[in-house]
């Protein structure tokens, strides 16, 4: 806990010192700052460690590839007795990005494939066979993941589900389970990659604009 609340602080600590925005709704959009420039709102991801290696999230999956994709980073550096910041634009973390997708890109097509190969059969080993499946039924399937409301959108009979609206929920679960198996626990950044990128030690909020500025020229050139 005490972790977490250090890093808060320290990311708070680097919004302010580069002139960041601070998203309002950063719990639903998932976007930590901005940085407005060019008349854009550039948005950021903001990590910081006290160790070489960064830290990323808990389950890596293609939602994060999607939403990283078009993000710029600003790494914090706390470590021993120093503080340093890099840059990294979205073609230089490109690579570890497309190297984590390509790790978990097969499973993740395991996910869309096999729960489609589940049959009636299938369902009638875990349910038994039934004409109609009833709330609880469901919800032994698919548990919480499930809103109330949501099971009750489903019901495609008075009272309950048909086979094949069952199998289908049982299909949902299926791919939910294996997608849940293929995400990658934190993967860590490793402080190599960074090895060679450009230290941002004074003029902090200038030469972030600057860099940023040159990435921006870069791609309107493409």
């Amino acid at each position: 806990m005490a972790s977490y609340f250090q890093d808060d602080s320290r990311e708070s600590q680097m919004i302010e010192l580069f002139g960041l925005i601070k998203d309002k709704n950063e719990g639903r959009s998932g976007i930590d700052a901005f940085l407005e420039i060019h008349n854009k709102m550039v948005p950021f991801e903001l990590k910081t460690t006290s160790k070489g290696s960064i830290t990323t999230v808990r389950d890596f999956g293609p939602n994060h590839i999607k939403k990283w994709k078009d993000k710029h980073w600003l790494f914090g550096f706390f470590h021993k007795g120093r503080e340093i910041y890099k840059y990294g634009s979205p073609s230089m973390m490109q690579d570890w990005i497309e190297t984590k997708g390509k790790y978990i890109q097969s499973d993740f097509q395991l996910a869309e494939i096999l729960p489609e190969k589940l049959t009636l059969l299938d369902l009638h080993k875990i349910s038994g066979e039934k004409e109609i499946y009833s709330f609880l039924d469901a919800k032994v399937i698919q548990k919480n993941q499930y809103s109330k409301k949501k099971y009750l959108e489903l019901m495609d009979l008075e009272g309950g589900y048909s086979p094949d609206r069952m199998l289908k929920i049982l299909k949902a679960r299926a791919k939910y389970i294996i997608e849940r198996g293929s995400t990658l626990n934190n993967p860590h950044i490793p402080e190599n990659y960074f090895s060679d990128w450009e230290e941002i030690s004074v003029n902090h909020a200038q030469t972030l604009r600057k860099l940023v500025s040159m990435y921006l020229q870069s791609q309107d050139g493409d």
